[in-house]
């Protein structure tokens, strides 16, 4: 058994991000449960979940990079990837508040880091290793709950920034290593998580403790893992939440099943509302005898800091709720408001936002239909990522539920799962139009099954061979029969790609330089030349030298103008039967997607 670290160093990061997505990953469920403030959508658990996801695959990407070599990234890269990989995949207001204390511990852990610019403050970890030790694991901690609660616009006790504030005291108190700091940071954070109930009125009327802080407790207890190598027992005694024991009944508000850190005046609940007992997240709407704003709205912003500062001020006087997270020209604006629109507007204004998410409280996501009344499930969904907003009008025109992946912005799992539910269909077509995102729809899909939901996974590997899959799908046929015929046209598809390489590198074509035009054919550079329009000739002439009946052109918005009509003046000169459609992409990455069917 590999011997528990004493410091913070890189590897211990991707220690405790695992550990800490694990725990949340058995959490989830129970932490939705819970969810009644700020508003009680049952969905913290799994907006923690897909953060930490995000942040725990940039942590892993990093790690990746270095390759098999003895070398290891630096305690700076590891964290600045995993407050990155959390801002940019911060889901909801605990989400995003979860971003930023990641965020702050990874400003003061990098600072501290001897492999950083200043070199300061660092130490060797037990096998040489830089990290840091129980002092700057201290600091860490104060910073983070710090950076929390000053993003909050109106910071509340009695929420996870209680929860965080009291890790960061406790920890100030102790003495030892990392391993006696993470510990008592957590025996904090879970102390003034029982007592949340007796802060914030709307816990105490539903009989919960505070979502987002059992959420942050859960990931203390993975650092404490981290460092000793022994799993915390999760456990919270209804008396330290100031209740009688009677009173309490262990799952979800005034049910059973969701775990010990649930507490329910059943009595009450059942005199209020009789067979209440069970009714989940409706039950805890009772509790809060609370309204509010009729939308969330997420989005990340490229602004300036001044330009951000105006934002605050106008998003605060639009509604509530609102958390803006991050720096260095990247944030994450979270807020509930009633107008969704002048919400996106100012951040117009102040930047360019995107990966823009509008939820109607209770209706789901607006953006991809949502909202409507609640409906009878489909029997049949497509669920396709797609890399630009043009392909993702186009194929959610075609019915099917898109999620946006844009460069550099791959999706998690998590979020997969979340879109295979939004679909809300007993059986779903996964088409994931990227090979590099396969073992994570593969996840995804495993997930959905375990929901009851049957799901089949097509490998498509571009979202032109998502294009050819959509065009012959029929929800009428029999489940299998469709899936066959939808992997059969996405295979009879080849695909290619025209880009420019962003640095100097070796390609199965040659020798590349930074600005060279590529043109990949089937995953592979197949050609290398300066100018886009001819490298895209040249890539089309070598596809439908193996024959083709139709030509997809999906154009970017950075490729140039006249590049789609000369390769549709191509196709009719040189290749007579051969038909052409064109589709703009928008920001997709890619100057240029050709399919060949």
């Amino acid at each position: 058994m590999a011997q528990a670290p004493q410091t913070l160093d890189a590897l211990a990061v991707r220690t405790w991000c695992g550990l800490a997505l694990r725990a949340l990953g058995r959490a989830r469920e129970e932490i939705d449960a819970i969810n009644v403030y700020p508003v009680a959508d049952g969905d913290t658990g799994t907006n923690l979940y897909l953060t930490l996801e995000s942040a725990a695959t940039a942590v892993e990407a990093v790690f990746a990079g270095y390759g098999t070599g003895p070398a290891e990234p630096s305690l700076a890269d590891a964290v600045r990837a995993m407050a990155h990989g959390a801002l940019i995949g911060a889901r909801g207001n605990s989400g995003t508040i979860l971003a930023q204390l990641l965020r702050g511990m990874a400003q003061e852990l990098a600072a501290d880091s001897p492999h950083d610019q200043d070199g300061t403050g660092g130490t060797e970890g037990a096998d040489g290793t830089a990290g840091t030790d129980g002092a700057g694991l201290r600091r860490a901690l104060r910073r983070a709950a710090d950076s929390a609660r000053e993003a909050v616009a109106h910071p509340v006790e009695g929420t996870v920034l209680t929860v965080a504030s009291a890790a960061a005291e406790a920890a100030e108190g102790a003495e030892g290593d990392c391993r006696a700091v993470a510990r008592a940071a957590y025996e904090g954070a879970r102390d003034a998580l029982a007592a949340t109930p007796g802060q914030l009125t709307v816990l105490r009327r539903a009989g919960v403790v505070d979502a987002g802080g059992r959420g942050l407790v859960a990931v203390l207890g993975a650092l404490v893992e981290a460092f000793t190598g022994e799993a915390v027992r999760e456990t919270l005694h209804a008396a330290d939440a100031g209740v009688d024991a009677h009173a309490r009944v262990a799952g979800v508000p005034g049910g059973a099943g969701a775990g010990p850190w649930v507490r329910a005046e059943a009595a009450a609940k059942e005199d209020a509302h009789p067979g209440a007992a069970g009714s989940g997240p409706a039950s805890c709407a009772e509790a809060t005898g609370t309204g509010g704003p009729a939308f969330e709205v997420i989005y990340l912003l490229e602004a300036e800091d001044a330009a951000v500062a105006r934002l605050r001020a106008r998003l605060d006087a639009l509604g509530d709720s609102l958390v803006v997270v991050g720096g260095d020209g990247l944030w994450n604006v979270h807020v509930h408001v009633d107008d969704a629109g002048a919400a996106v507007e100012a951040g117009v204004e102040a930047g360019r936002p995107h990966r823009i998410r509008i939820t109607h409280f209770g209706l789901g996501d607006v953006h991809t239909g949502g909202e409507q009344p609640p409906r009878e499930r489909a029997q049949r969904a497509v669920v396709a990522v797609v890399p630009g907003e043009g392909l993702a009008g186009l194929y959610t025109e075609a019915g099917a539920t898109a999620v946006l992946a844009r460069p550099g912005e791959p999706p998690a799992s998590g979020e997969l799962v979340q879109a295979v539910r939004r679909a809300h269909a007993r059986e779903v077509v996964l088409l994931p139009n990227d090979a590099e995102l396969r073992h994570t729809a593969a996840a995804a899909a495993e997930q959905a099954r375990t929901e009851g939901i049957r799901v089949a996974l097509i490998p498509t590997r571009s979202a032109v061979q998502g294009i050819a899959a959509l065009a012959v799908h029929e929800p009428g046929r029999r489940f299998d029969e469709d899936v066959v015929q939808m992997t059969s046209a996405a295979g009879a598809t080849r695909y290619a790609e025209v880009a420019v390489a962003e640095h100097r590198s070796w390609t199965t074509a040659g020798i590349c330089q930074a600005g060279d035009v590529l043109g990949l054919i089937d995953g592979d550079v197949a050609v290398i030349g300066p100018d886009v329009a001819a490298t895209a000739v040249t890539v089309l002439d070598r596809m439908l030298q193996a024959g083709g009946e139709l030509v997809t052109l999906v154009v970017g918005d950075e490729a140039p103008e006249s590049v789609a009509d000369r390769l549709e003046a191509r196709v009719r000169e040189s290749y007579l039967a051969v038909d052409t459609v064109v589709y703009r992409g928008g920001r997709q990455g890619a100057l240029l997607l050709i399919g060949v069917e």
